[in-house]
């Protein structure tokens, strides 16, 4: 149907531009909250509801373009990383479960997420996420990724005790690992990217506290 409207893809490409932006995102997630809920005084829990309430904005934003707009999507992904961390945060600090649950739990809730996605749409490629179903599982998946993020790379630093910097240098040799399973051995695109999606994550995040530190 010629008048039939066209589909866009309603996230970015995969391009360097996109994880030098991503690694960004995602430091800027782990510091924001921090910074919000300490240095700023708000607390934990304020902090939660307020960027909570921001996300809800943001998303509802993104879900409205109905194409990728790169000023919506990025928001979104810099106050879903902020939350990501909150969520991780309110469970450690607040509700005193342990970094193993949470890792295990959050690996557990994406795994799922991939599951009932891929059982849906048979597909978990980024390139085609133009449907608002697919849109909803990308999100869900991006958060779960950011909270287990958030708990790896904080279980790896504080409790196995090897310190942010050593924590972000092993992350980025695993992310390298990967890209180098994808580049040289051709290993599954959507398999390396989003291993390599997860991992940012704490890479940023230690870096982030390295910095702060």
């Amino acid at each position: 149907n010629a008048n039939a409207p066209v589909a866009y893809n309603r996230v970015p490409k995969v391009t360097v531009d996109f994880w030098l932006i991503k690694l960004m995102a995602v430091t800027v997630g782990e510091t924001a909250a921090d910074y919000l809920a300490v240095n700023l005084g708000w607390g934990l829990t304020a902090t939660s509801l307020i960027m909570t309430a921001v996300l809800v904005i943001a998303i509802a934003i993104q879900f409205s373009r109905k194409r990728y707009v790169p000023w919506s999507y990025w928001l979104a992904v810099v106050l879903i990383s902020v939350v990501g961390t909150l969520i991780t945060d309110n469970l450690v600090d607040n509700l005193g479960v342990p970094l193993e649950a949470t890792t295990i739990g959050f690996s557990v809730a994406l795994a799922a997420t991939f599951a009932i996605w891929f059982a849906f749409e048979k597909t978990l490629s980024i390139h085609t996420i133009f449907t608002t179903r697919r849109e909803i599982f990308y999100w869900l998946a991006i958060l779960f990724t950011f909270s287990l993020g958030t708990s790896a790379g904080d279980l790896v630093a504080e409790t196995f005790g090897l310190g942010y910097f050593a924590t972000g240098v092993g992350f980025g040799l695993v992310i390298a690992a990967i890209s180098v399973a994808y580049y040289v051995f051709r290993v599954n695109g959507i398999l390396c990217f989003w291993l390599a999606y997860i991992l940012t994550r704490p890479l940023g995040a230690s870096l982030g506290d390295r910095l702060s530190q």
